[in-house]
């Protein structure tokens, strides 16, 4: 870019409100990335890219309330900003006005924390150095046991970010950021039996990474000790969640959450704030402006200062995440929870989401169960956010008498989530952050396992 993004941001602003705009935000993201993949010593492939977008929002005024349109793109010449810009109103124009439209009341007079979410000693990244640490990962999950023979490949990648938003009320800000991640998945093979599991780790700075033989290890060590998996018949038993998997749990609550879901009608948690949802061992919060978190930033896609927000405490619905548009709709305040693309509006999305830990380590809590399923992968996608229905195929261990006795495989794991929440009877000591939703193991008393 010839000239400052502030000033491209500023200088996009100007011009929207030049064509017509009576509120407009502007937002640049300047990015360049580096992913390769290894299997075995041979490198499958490299990929470099780089690219500036910007995109423009352009409110104008309508007989319902504000009507809005939004346009992108990668052209930074004052000519071709000015005509998206022209662009933008001209398709405002066209669109129904919504009087819960429109920017946050009041620009962020906050200070912008620095979060530490890029070390500047990881530029520039070599390209060479990714494809080691792959390699390395490959070797080392390889050297676990004879019968790994294959892989899927071995992931290493960097992505840099620089992001600039500003918006005709006054505020213009910007962050850089950075992640930082390397994947392993091999491939254990007895006789015509082949399983797969993998690994991976992300980080903001190359050094937080982890060693890749770690990696490398962790997965071998996991596809070799799902051979000689097979279905259990129909139970029902307390189901164990691997922090992995339990991950996806949070997700799911996020949907029922978000306030996009709780003003649509579209999930079991409208009107239940204040009310007992989950156990009492269950708190959840997000919070984005953990120093070095994967989903922290110093500002929301609105502009508004990002924070801790608890969502789950003691197993009482406290809070839904909110951006300035739902909050309206809903005749809230924003929770500073607004997330957008360069070509899309803001809608609502967790920073850094989390099950705050319990004591128990996860071989503590296998320990406790007599007989159950540690879950280990999910598979496929099945769940209901507005009835809170819950359906997954799984793989993992059986546990008899407090020990993993054989890996399971070609089951399916049911339940209702409003009812899983509250049937949570053990939360782990082990906090995992794989990505910006991090949790412990857990597990819930009672779930349907249907096998053979």
């Amino acid at each position: 870019m010839s000239r400052e993004p502030e000033a491209i941001v500023a200088a996009a602003l100007g011009v929207l409100e030049q064509v017509g705009a009576v509120q407009a935000d502007a937002i640049l993201v300047a990015s360049e990335s580096i992913q390769v993949r290894v299997r075995g010593e041979e490198v499958e492939f490299v990929k470099q890219s780089r690219e500036n977008v910007l995109g423009l929002r352009g409110f104008i005024t309508g007989d319902a309330g504000l009507q809005q349109a939004l346009t992108s793109t990668s052209d930074l010449s004052p000519e071709a900003v000015r005509q998206v810009a022209e662009k933008a109103v001209e398709l405002a124009r066209a669109t129904a006005g919504d009087p819960h439209a429109g920017l946050p009341d009041a620009p962020s007079t906050q200070a912008l924390a620095d979060l530490k979410l890029h070390d500047p000693a990881d530029r520039p990244v070599k390209v060479e150095d990714r494809i080691d640490a792959a390699r390395v990962a490959e070797r080392a999950a390889r050297a676990v046991d004879p019968r790994i023979l294959n892989s899927e490949g071995s992931d290493a990648g960097s992505q840099f970010s620089n992001i600039v938003y500003g918006t005709s009320k006054g505020f213009i800000g910007s962050y850089a950021s950075a992640t930082h991640s390397l994947s392993c998945e091999p491939i254990a093979q007895v006789g015509d039996e082949r399983q797969r599991d993998y690994w991976y780790a992300v980080s903001r700075s190359l050094s937080d990474l982890g060693e890749p033989e770690e990696i490398g290890r962790i997965a071998g060590a996991r596809a070799i000790a799902r051979l000689g998996a097979h279905p259990v018949d129909t139970c029902e038993v307390p189901v164990i969640f691997e922090q992995r998997v339990a991950a996806s749990l949070l997700r799911q609550l996020f949907q029922c959450t978000s306030g996009y879901a709780i003003y649509r009608g579209a999930s079991f948690l409208v009107d239940k704030l204040g009310e007992a949802i989950a156990a009492p061992s269950v708190t959840v919060i997000d919070d984005g402006t953990i120093p070095a978190g994967l989903g922290s930033k110093p500002f929301d896609a609105e502009g508004l200062p990002t924070r801790r927000n608890v969502i789950v405490s003691g197993g009482v619905l406290e809070n839904y995440l909110l951006d300035s548009y739902s909050a309206r709709k809903l005749g809230a305040q924003s929770t500073g929870s607004a997330a957008r693309g360069v070509g899309s509006g803001p809608s609502v999305a967790p920073t850094n989401l989390w099950l705050e830990p319990g004591t128990q380590s996860l071989e503590e809590i296998v320990a406790a169960t007599d007989r159950g399923l540690l879950v280990t992968e999910l598979i496929g996608a099945g769940f209901n956010p507005v009835t809170g229905d819950y359906s997954h195929g799984a793989a993992g261990h059986w546990i008899e008498g407090g020990a993993r006795l054989h890996p399971v495989e070609e089951v399916t794991i049911a339940g209702n989530l409003g009812a899983m929440l509250c049937e949570v009877d053990h939360v782990g000591s082990d906090l995992l952050w794989l990505g910006r939703i991090g949790s412990p193991s857990l597990r819930i008393s009672r779930m349907t396992v249907a096998g053979r």
